[in-house]
Protein backbone atom coordinates (compact mmCIF):
# COMPACT_ATOMS: atom_id res chain seq x y z
CA UNK A 1 0.00 0.00 0.00
CA UNK A 2 1.57 3.23 -0.92
CA UNK A 3 2.35 5.97 1.64
CA UNK A 4 -0.78 8.37 0.14
CA UNK A 5 -3.29 5.62 -0.02
CA UNK A 6 -2.45 4.85 3.87
CA UNK A 7 -2.49 8.04 5.06
CA UNK A 8 -5.86 8.45 2.68
CA UNK A 9 -7.10 5.61 4.66
CA UNK A 10 -6.27 6.84 8.22
CA UNK A 11 -8.16 9.63 7.53
CA UNK A 12 -11.24 8.30 6.74
CA UNK A 13 -10.78 5.93 9.89
CA UNK A 14 -10.54 9.52 11.52
CA UNK A 15 -13.38 10.83 9.73
CA UNK A 16 -15.29 8.14 10.83
CA UNK A 17 -14.77 8.19 14.35
CA UNK A 18 -15.06 11.95 14.95
CA UNK A 19 -18.22 11.41 12.55
CA UNK A 20 -17.15 14.78 11.01
CA UNK A 21 -16.58 14.23 7.28
CA UNK A 22 -17.87 12.46 4.21
CA UNK A 23 -14.53 11.04 3.30
CA UNK A 24 -11.33 11.44 3.59
CA UNK A 25 -9.76 15.24 2.35
CA UNK A 26 -13.60 17.16 2.40
CA UNK A 27 -17.35 16.23 1.48
CA UNK A 28 -15.85 15.85 -2.33
CA UNK A 29 -12.84 13.24 -1.85
CA UNK A 30 -13.33 9.76 -2.71
CA UNK A 31 -11.59 6.99 -1.06
CA UNK A 32 -8.86 5.01 -2.57
CA UNK A 33 -9.89 1.90 -0.86
CA UNK A 34 -12.85 0.18 0.63
CA UNK A 35 -13.03 0.34 4.50
CA UNK A 36 -11.00 -2.60 6.09
CA UNK A 37 -12.89 -5.07 7.49
CA UNK A 38 -13.54 -5.23 10.96
CA UNK A 39 -13.95 -8.66 12.92
CA UNK A 40 -17.39 -9.61 14.00
CA UNK A 41 -18.17 -11.22 16.91
CA UNK A 42 -18.20 -15.10 16.40
CA UNK A 43 -20.43 -16.48 19.41
CA UNK A 44 -19.91 -20.25 18.51
CA UNK A 45 -16.16 -19.25 18.48
CA UNK A 46 -16.32 -17.60 21.65
CA UNK A 47 -18.49 -20.88 23.34
CA UNK A 48 -16.03 -23.05 21.47
CA UNK A 49 -12.76 -21.59 22.95
CA UNK A 50 -14.48 -21.03 26.82
CA UNK A 51 -15.05 -24.81 26.60
CA UNK A 52 -11.61 -25.61 25.94
CA UNK A 53 -10.08 -23.33 28.51
CA UNK A 54 -12.31 -24.65 30.87
CA UNK A 55 -11.14 -28.28 29.23
CA UNK A 56 -7.77 -27.04 30.00
CA UNK A 57 -8.82 -25.85 34.08
CA UNK A 58 -10.46 -29.14 34.87
CA UNK A 59 -7.07 -30.78 34.31
CA UNK A 60 -8.05 -32.33 31.08
CA UNK A 61 -4.14 -32.57 30.49
CA UNK A 62 -4.68 -35.76 27.81
CA UNK A 63 -6.39 -33.08 25.58
CA UNK A 64 -3.73 -30.56 25.25
CA UNK A 65 -2.55 -31.85 21.88
CA UNK A 66 -6.33 -31.64 20.65
CA UNK A 67 -6.66 -28.06 22.22
CA UNK A 68 -3.51 -27.10 20.25
CA UNK A 69 -4.56 -28.53 17.65
CA UNK A 70 -8.12 -26.81 17.29
CA UNK A 71 -6.68 -23.24 18.41
CA UNK A 72 -3.84 -23.74 15.87
CA UNK A 73 -6.90 -23.93 13.27
CA UNK A 74 -8.36 -21.66 14.61
CA UNK A 75 -5.23 -18.94 13.95
CA UNK A 76 -4.88 -20.43 10.49
CA UNK A 77 -8.33 -19.25 9.78
CA UNK A 78 -8.38 -16.04 11.85
CA UNK A 79 -5.17 -15.04 13.07
CA UNK A 80 -5.28 -14.54 17.22
CA UNK A 81 -8.49 -14.82 18.25
CA UNK A 82 -9.15 -10.91 19.28
CA UNK A 83 -11.75 -9.05 21.20
CA UNK A 84 -13.60 -7.97 18.88
CA UNK A 85 -13.85 -11.81 17.25
CA UNK A 86 -14.22 -13.62 20.42
CA UNK A 87 -14.81 -11.09 23.35
CA UNK A 88 -12.57 -10.62 26.00
CA UNK A 89 -13.51 -13.67 28.07
CA UNK A 90 -12.51 -15.35 24.23
CA UNK A 91 -9.07 -14.44 24.01
CA UNK A 92 -8.19 -15.26 27.24
CA UNK A 93 -9.23 -18.73 26.83
CA UNK A 94 -7.32 -19.01 23.94
CA UNK A 95 -4.17 -17.49 25.79
CA UNK A 96 -4.55 -20.22 28.56
CA UNK A 97 -4.46 -22.87 26.06
CA UNK A 98 -1.20 -21.32 24.32
CA UNK A 99 0.43 -20.50 27.91
CA UNK A 100 -0.31 -24.32 28.80
CA UNK A 101 0.83 -25.59 25.20
CA UNK A 102 4.43 -26.12 26.78
CA UNK A 103 4.83 -29.30 25.01
CA UNK A 104 4.42 -27.64 21.51
CA UNK A 105 7.04 -24.62 21.91
CA UNK A 106 6.69 -23.85 18.10
CA UNK A 107 3.30 -23.21 18.41
CA UNK A 108 3.45 -21.37 21.73
CA UNK A 109 5.71 -19.16 19.64
CA UNK A 110 3.86 -18.84 16.85
CA UNK A 111 0.76 -17.68 19.26
CA UNK A 112 3.41 -15.53 20.96
CA UNK A 113 4.01 -13.23 17.76
CA UNK A 114 0.02 -12.74 16.96
CA UNK A 115 -0.94 -12.17 20.63
CA UNK A 116 2.17 -9.45 20.58
CA UNK A 117 -0.19 -8.23 17.60
CA UNK A 118 -3.04 -8.12 18.76
CA UNK A 119 -1.49 -6.78 22.28
CA UNK A 120 -0.20 -3.92 19.83
CA UNK A 121 -3.47 -3.26 18.26
CA UNK A 122 -5.31 -2.86 21.26
CA UNK A 123 -7.51 -6.48 20.98
CA UNK A 124 -5.73 -8.55 23.61
CA UNK A 125 -4.33 -8.47 27.17
CA UNK A 126 -1.08 -7.10 27.88
CA UNK A 127 -1.24 -9.11 31.01
CA UNK A 128 -1.68 -11.80 29.19
CA UNK A 129 1.40 -11.35 27.07
CA UNK A 130 3.64 -10.54 29.97
CA UNK A 131 2.55 -13.72 31.10
CA UNK A 132 3.19 -15.57 27.81
CA UNK A 133 6.33 -13.74 27.01
CA UNK A 134 7.93 -14.60 30.39
CA UNK A 135 6.78 -18.50 29.66
CA UNK A 136 8.59 -18.91 26.32
CA UNK A 137 11.13 -17.00 27.68
CA UNK A 138 11.65 -19.72 30.89
CA UNK A 139 11.49 -22.60 28.43
CA UNK A 140 14.11 -21.27 26.27
CA UNK A 141 16.08 -21.29 29.40
CA UNK A 142 16.31 -17.20 29.02
CA UNK A 143 15.65 -14.75 31.93
CA UNK A 144 11.61 -13.20 32.03
CA UNK A 145 10.89 -10.40 31.75
CA UNK A 146 8.34 -9.49 34.05
CA UNK A 147 8.63 -11.92 37.05
CA UNK A 148 5.55 -14.15 36.12
CA UNK A 149 7.12 -17.57 36.37
CA UNK A 150 7.31 -18.87 39.50
CA UNK A 151 7.83 -22.15 41.41
CA UNK A 152 7.37 -23.82 44.62
CA UNK A 153 10.33 -24.46 46.54
CA UNK A 154 11.28 -25.56 50.01
CA UNK A 155 11.82 -21.87 50.99
CA UNK A 156 9.15 -20.57 49.37
CA UNK A 157 8.62 -18.83 45.67
CA UNK A 158 11.13 -18.82 43.70
CA UNK A 159 11.33 -17.21 39.97
CA UNK A 160 11.95 -20.14 37.34
CA UNK A 161 14.43 -17.71 35.38
CA UNK A 162 16.15 -15.14 37.04
CA UNK A 163 14.50 -11.50 36.28
CA UNK A 164 15.84 -9.33 33.48
CA UNK A 165 16.59 -5.69 35.03
CA UNK A 166 14.86 -6.23 38.20
CA UNK A 167 15.18 -2.71 39.62
CA UNK A 168 12.71 -2.13 37.12
CA UNK A 169 10.64 -4.88 36.97
CA UNK A 170 7.54 -3.12 38.64
CA UNK A 171 7.78 -0.26 36.26
CA UNK A 172 7.22 -3.22 32.88
CA UNK A 173 4.56 -4.78 35.37
CA UNK A 174 2.46 -1.78 35.58
CA UNK A 175 2.19 -0.96 31.81
CA UNK A 176 1.11 -4.61 31.26
CA UNK A 177 -1.53 -3.99 33.76
CA UNK A 178 0.00 -6.62 36.78
CA UNK A 179 0.41 -5.94 40.38
CA UNK A 180 3.98 -4.76 41.40
CA UNK A 181 6.22 -8.27 42.29
CA UNK A 182 6.54 -8.06 45.94
CA UNK A 183 2.75 -8.45 45.65
CA UNK A 184 2.20 -11.48 43.50
CA UNK A 185 5.42 -12.91 45.30
CA UNK A 186 3.00 -12.73 48.53
CA UNK A 187 0.31 -14.63 46.77
CA UNK A 188 2.47 -16.91 45.15
CA UNK A 189 3.75 -17.55 49.08
CA UNK A 190 0.60 -18.23 49.92
CA UNK A 191 -0.31 -21.20 47.16
CA UNK A 192 3.43 -22.35 48.04
CA UNK A 193 2.28 -23.18 51.32
CA UNK A 194 -1.22 -24.24 50.39
CA UNK A 195 -2.69 -21.15 51.60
Amino acid sequence: MTGVRFVALLLCAACLIVGGCEAAGGPDAQPTDPPLPTATFDQGLHDELVEMMEDDQRGGGSGDAARVQRLEAIIDEHGWPTQDLVGRDGGDAAWVIAQHADLYPEFQERALGLLRQAVADGQASPGNLAYLEDRVAVANGQPQTYGTQVGCTDSGPKPSTPIADRATVDQRRKAAGLDPLDSYIEEMTAICSGG
